[in-house]
């Protein structure tokens, strides 16, 4: 299959706003797509080329990118730079720089799909000495196989900027049209198995029943089941007949998956993180007596010298950490509270009551004491005890409270009100960063002012909504500058656009109309509550969650 079809499917979807066009353009792509080519096919519209819980990652960032277009194009590096500055996309710098071109290819290969996608995985795999020029020849093959369009979307896939407004509602809904099964089956199915390019390959050959027939597997991660807010602590109480209450640990939820003697440790992002998380490993090997099983906990860390817990945002140093591990480990040690087993000796338990599936999780554990333990808990209706817990938990420096449904199924990937949040704070919004400003005097050298965003869930587009500069130690405009630069796509000096990959929490004074942002809404004073690295930007607050908040203040919407 020529890759200018797919790259001729992304312009037409780049053009068009519209979700429902959206579909039919994704959905005239997939039917003619050969059904081997299907799971590649699916995965590159999305814009990646891997699947959600893959570790992999290309690893190229801009300058690399600029070096590559200079090297297959033959046309200067500063030039390019200069291109990069006015248009600030290197897919378009790309397309331009291969449309003028000044090496002629006289028997250039066709690009295909495969040696795209081939290709690009590849990146990911090399390490080592030598390997920046091995991915520089890489991607200099494709640039060089490439019309100047399909070098503007080779360029993009790499460097994950597809901007197609192509999110996962469109790829669910362009599966169900394209073979003509319910699209909720389609998304039961990839709450189960993250990976819509195997879904719509397995739809296309069983059709619904074979969507049915996707179960839960160890050491592939579960798009995992969400609290929902309550307002006050008595609201959460009197909704539920059997309420069951456990701390909300300031953490990182994690997904531990056993198989025999392997196991695996995922977050909440579906990140791998069995590596960075050695001290956890030895816990679950230790504490798991169960053959098969994947349970769920938030792992906390905590202060070796006075055994305090310590912010998820000092913990969410060790996520992403792949030298120094054993360092980290005495510098960041965790303990983990265990909440919940979804699978069990081959058998999915999503059916069972989540009663039943604390005594089951009871069975399947040796606890250790600070280690390797069950979630704190009371089962109470009694407002003055569920007070008294409350402040308990607050006391030990963690969030607030879980309220949970006894007699509720587990329902993955969605909020559907079996588990409430009960939190002290007003109410924060969990938001992208998609924009900065270089800052200024003592700061030039970091980055601030941040610009944040909500999601369309229609579209997938991160609409801004507020600037979020101030409230910060240099401490931790150093640390956002760190985490940010890698993530900057384009911008002039001053201004600069950011890759929608970074979510904060943050809270504010109050919402207002604003034409100034995209989102049509705009946070008055907001300011940071916490770095969330195990949100993925697919789980920031929407639009709608915005206008929701801003109507509950009393006006009208």
């Amino acid at each position: 299959m020529k890759y200018s079809i797919l790259a001729e499917t992304y312009e037409k979807l780049e053009k068009e706003s519209g979700k429902l066009k959206k579909v039919d353009i994704l959905s005239k792509l997939l039917s003619k797509t050969p059904t081997e080519l299907l799971p590649k096919v699916v995965i590159l519209a999305s814009g990646k080329v891997f699947p959600a819980y893959s570790e992999f990652k290309t690893g190229v960032a801009t300058k690399m990118m600029m070096k590559t277009i200079a090297k297959a194009t033959g046309i200067s590096q500063n030039e390019i730079v200069k291109k990069f500055k006015k248009s600030g996309d290197l897919g378009l710098v790309a397309e331009e720089c291969v449309k003028s071109k000044k090496q002629k290819i006289f028997f250039k290969k066709t690009l295909t799909v495969q040696m795209a996608f081939n290709n690009i995985q590849k990146l990911a795999t090399i390490t080592g000495v030598g390997s920046q020029e091995k991915k520089l020849n890489l991607i200099a093959e494709l640039l060089v196989s490439s019309e100047p369009v399909e070098a503007r979307y080779i360029v993009r896939t790499i460097l994950e900027t597809m901007r197609i407004g192509v999110a996962e509602g469109i790829i669910r809904d362009s599966i169900a049209k394209t073979f003509n099964v319910n699209a909720e089956a389609v998304e039961n199915a990839w709450f189960l198995r993250a990976d819509y390019g195997e879904i719509a390959r397995l739809v296309k050959e069983k059709g619904e029943r074979g969507l049915k027939r996707v179960k839960i597997e160890p050491g592939k991660p579960i798009i995992i089941m969400l609290g929902e807010k309550s307002p006050t602590l008595k609201e959460a109480l009197e909704t539920y007949e059997h309420p069951i209450l456990e701390y909300k640990y300031d953490g990182m939820r994690v997904q531990i998956h056993k198989r025999g003697d392997k196991f695996w440790i995922f977050t909440r992002r579906l990140e791998n993180i069995t590596d960075q998380f050695p001290d956890l490993l030895k816990f679950a090997k230790d504490g798991i007596k169960t053959k098969s099983c994947i349970i769920e906990g938030e792992a906390i860390g905590f202060n070796p010298k006075t055994g305090n817990p310590i912010p998820f945002q000092q913990l969410s140093r060790r996520i992403q950490r792949k030298y120094d591990i054993d360092i980290m480990v005495k510098k960041i040690p965790v303990r983990i509270y265990l909440f919940d087993i979804v699978y069990l000796n081959g058998k999915t338990l999503f059916d069972k009551s989540y009663s039943e599936r604390r005594k089951k999780l009871k069975k399947s554990i040796k606890v250790t004491p600070k280690k390797f333990e069950l979630a704190h808990s009371l089962m109470t209706k009694d407002l003055k005890e569920a007070d008294e817990f409350y402040k308990s938990s607050l006391k030990e420096k963690q969030e607030g409270l879980m309220v949970k449904n006894l007699g509720a199924k587990y329902q993955p990937g969605r909020r559907v009100g079996y588990w409430l949040k009960v939190k002290p704070v007003m109410e924060t919004l969990e938001l992208v960063i998609v924009g900065a400003e270089w800052g200024k005097g003592k700061r030039s050298n970091w980055l601030s002012s941040f610009t944040l965003a909500c999601r369309d869930p229609d579209t997938g587009d991160f609409l801004p909504v507020g600037k979020l500069g101030t409230g910060f130690t240099d401490e931790q405009f150093q640390e956002f500058t760190k985490k940010l630069k890698s993530l900057i796509t384009s911008g002039k000096e001053i201004e600069l656009k950011i890759k929608p990959d970074f979510v904060v929490e943050v809270a504010y004074e109050e919402i207002q109309k604003s034409p100034k942002y995209g989102s049509g809404y705009a946070l008055r004073f907001p300011r940071l509550q916490k770095i969330r690295e195990d949100r993925r930007p697919e789980d920031c607050d929407t639009i709608n969650r915005v206008i929701e908040l801003f109507k509950s203040q009393g006006k009208i919407g």
